[in-house]
């Protein structure tokens, strides 16, 4: 089982990607860079969290695995 993320996290998370699919990839280091020029994270855990779910929502786009998530 795999830890819970909330809506909030989701929400940004999958606006970002969409407006800005070029800054993120699948690396985890790079993602917390890109979120540090396109939003104001203040909470480091925060970023993390940010930054790590973007990784998995790259990595489904680019396997075309579906998204069992609702439109937010």
């Amino acid at each position: 089982m795999g830890r819970i993320k909330t809506d909030m996290v989701k929400r940004v998370s999958i606006q970002l990607v969409e407006t800005h699919p070029e800054k993120f990839s699948r690396n985890f280091e790079r993602n917390k860079e890109a979120l540090k020029g396109l939003a104001e994270v203040r909470s480091k855990k925060l970023r993390n969290v940010i930054a790590g779910y973007s990784v998995r929502l790259k990595r489904q786009s680019e396997e075309g695995t579906k998204s069992r998530r609702k439109k937010l």
